[in-house]
């Protein structure tokens, strides 16, 4: 649950921080005192796009800062994002005059999808102007599989049917580019001939340029390597016989100064490495040899490798890389105009998508009469006495939605049609409508916390007291806070706040207080009789809060 949620700087607020309870907790306060204000700010902290509005006039930054008591299940989730599994799971969040935007968990960096995953998980929050979503046939369908439970199940539909449409534009595209795709092949498949022609090794353009190199300059090399070895070992002043000597001359020297140590360890080295190059030149030379006709072919192999890079456009070293690329482009184009290939597929994700949406048909049925029910039962108490609530379903071409429309039908009143909400709802009753769906739908709710913002907009009287004790039943299941202007609302809360707006020198601010008993019975005479409070009011306050 929210156990605090702290805010500087956001709109009119300079400052606040505020502890909640569980159970059922209501803001009220005048008109424009900010109670909204809250719920916006624990929006932003929960992954809500944020702008440089937001911030309080003259603040560099607006920072809110929120913390819960997770959910077990949350608890892997948080350590599978390397963010520490506290008791306390603390969400920051950080919006400069820039309109830059930092999000923090646990104090570790995080994006905005990684806030609004978990406030998914923490609170379901239910705005003042939720009831304008029921007239839209999306939010109808979105709210019947909310409430049986048919969210994935809803989701897998989509994802099988974009799978088969996939599949069909796949299909199509074969068809009516068949004659293409043939000519793309054909072309493809002379390419990779040419190459395949050549015998490509991989490595081959490194090993036959050296070796084209070392034969092309056999003469130079003769001669190159033959007066090396005449100045490493010639009889007369030759570099070996130079450094024997030296190394000689030091090795007597030693017996006198053991200082030229080094000198003589030099001299070794560099007469041992002399002596192995004498060696290896020898051998170089008895191997080095004329072979016109092995240069022949190294330079006939060179000119092959040429003409084939040039023709591709290609390095000669990547030619065996580009008949690679070839014959995977030449398999995904027989792949694209094997049309019973793709036909079987189409035939395939078409069956998956029936199989599925055909399950989510029959689970929204049952969701339907449950729903249709519960609603109706709760519409007697929102004095709509004799009224009825329906699902219809009604099948449909089939859609990435399923195979039915939804549509919530409603009758005000005993004797009257059921007729599609849009059309006969009026302003109050699609309000008490909204309201106990949204009541039905959050006691299945897995989320800790439940908020509503001014949901009982258009309720008054004794409807009003329906609804706070709705509510307050709502908050023995769960967190539930509450912005209301109702004082049969307020009444029915475990814990009340208010919310005052005051202006000093110019600047506006908002200021949220928790009220004892006596701050209570005034908050709610006020929103009984307005700004002047009575002892009559008082006392009809002090009797709702008894009651």
């Amino acid at each position: 649950m929210l156990r605090l949620l702290h805010v500087r700087d956001f709109v009119i607020v300079d400052e606040a921080e505020i502890a909640f309870s569980p159970g059922f907790t209501v803001f009220s306060g005048e008109t424009g005192a900010g109670k909204s204000i809250l719920i916006d700010a624990l929006s932003l902290v929960l992954g809500a796009r944020g702008d440089t509005g937001l911030l309080r006039a003259g603040a560099e930054r607006a920072e809110i800062s929120a913390v819960f008591s997770p959910p077990a299940p949350l608890r892997a989730w948080l350590a599978e994002r390397d963010f520490d599994p506290q008791d306390d799971l603390v969400l920051r969040r950080i919006i400069d005059a820039q309109g830059r935007s930092k999000a923090y968990v646990n104090g570790v960096p995080a994006n905005l999808g990684m806030l609004r995953e978990l406030g998914g998980q923490l609170v379901d929050i239910h705005g003042q102007h939720a009831h304008q979503g029921l007239l839209m046939a999306a939010s109808q369908r979105n709210m019947l599989d909310q409430q049986g439970g048919l969210t994935s199940l809803a989701r897998e539909t989509s994802e099988a049917w974009q799978a088969w449409q996939k599949a069909l534009r796949a299909l199509g595209a074969a068809q009516q580019n068949a004659h293409a795709i043939q000519q793309e092949r054909e072309r493809l498949q002379w390419q990779l001939d040419e190459l395949e022609a050549l015998s490509l090794k991989e490595g081959e353009w490194d090993l036959i340029s050296n070796e084209q190199s070392r034969l092309a300059h056999g003469q130079a090399l003769l001669e190159g390597a033959t007066r090396a070895l005449g100045l490493l070992e010639d009889e007369s002043a030759s570099a070996l016989q130079a450094l024997n000597g030296a190394a000689r001359q030091i090795q007597q020297l030693l017996r006198h100064d053991s200082g030229l140590q080094s000198v003589s360890d030099a001299l070794e080295s560099a007469r041992i490495s002399a002596s192995e190059a004498v060696s290896d030149l020898h051998s170089y030379l008895d191997r080095l040899e004329p072979d016109p006709e092995a240069l022949a072919r190294a330079e006939r192999r060179v000119g092959e490798l040429f003409e084939a890079a040039r023709k591709f456009q290609v390095e000669p070293d990547e030619l065996p890389a580009l008949r690679e690329r070839l014959a995977g482009e030449l398999a995904d184009s027989e792949a694209a105009t094997d049309l019973e290939a793709l036909q079987a597929q189409v035939d395939a994700a078409g069956q998956a998508y029936h199989d599925i949406a055909g399950r989510l048909s029959k689970q929204r049925r049952r969701a339907a009469k449950r729903l249709g029910r519960d609603v109706t039962a709760a519409m007697q108490e929102l004095a709509m006495q004799g009224g009825a609530f329906d699902v219809a379903l009604e099948a449909c071409q089939a859609s990435a939605h399923g195979k039915e429309n939804v549509e919530f039908m409603v009758a005000g009143h005993a004797g009257t049609p059921l007729r599609p909400l849009a059309k006969v709802a009026s302003g109050g009753e699609l309000a008490r409508l909204s309201l106990a769906l949204s009541v039905i739908a959050s006691q299945a709710a897995q989320v800790p916390t439940l908020i509503f913002d001014e949901v009982d907009t258009g309720i008054g009287g004794a409807v009003a007291e329906v609804v706070g004790r709705l509510l307050r039943q709502l908050g023995e299941r769960h967190q539930v806070l509450c912005v209301t202007h109702l004082p049969q609302v307020a009444a029915r809360g475990a814990h009340h706040f208010e919310v005052r707006k005051s202006s000093a020198d110019g600047n506006t601010q908002s200021d949220i207080r928790l009220l004892d008993a006596h701050g209570r019975i005034d908050e709610v005479a006020r929103m009984l009789g307005g700004m002047t409070i009575t002892d009559t009011t008082r006392k009809h306050a002090s009797e709702m809060l008894a009651g």
